[in-house]
């Protein structure tokens, strides 16, 4: 089963879309911060990080850039989740070194295809 680590504060979000994504079959871990959220990516290995980019106590983009600086972790597919639609959030966040970008409110469908063409299922 494919593991998504969802790096999120807000329970509201983390209830909808971790509900909807293991109805779509994926094992959902939770971090509810950028410091737990880049610990939990050494230890649940996920195949594939959901994370927001307002967190506290480390942010999502500070969060992104320590996991891909480790070797271990740096092939970890992220997909930042931000309220913010700006270009210039999206820029930051491909640049901080996520490999894609969502805006909030999750239209479910357009964050499955993003997430499958990050694990290299395109066609599904």
């Amino acid at each position: 089963m494919t593991k998504i680590l969802y790096v999120e504060d807000n329970e509201d979000n983390v209830y909808m879309l971790s509900r909807r994504l293991k109805r779509k079959g994926f094992d959902i871990v939770i971090a509810v911060d950028g410091e737990q959220g880049v610990e939990m990516a050494s230890t649940e290995k996920p195949d594939l990080i959901l994370m927001d980019l307002s967190l506290p106590k480390m942010d999502g983009w500070t969060a992104t850039k320590h996991i891909k600086s480790n070797e271990d972790l740096k092939s970890i597919p992220i997909i930042a989740l931000s309220a913010h639609a700006m270009e210039e959030h999206k820029q930051r966040a491909l640049d901080s070194g996520c490999n894609d970008y969502d805006t909030k409110p999750v239209d479910i469908n357009r964050l499955l295809s993003k997430i499958s063409k990050q694990l290299g299922n395109e066609n599904d």
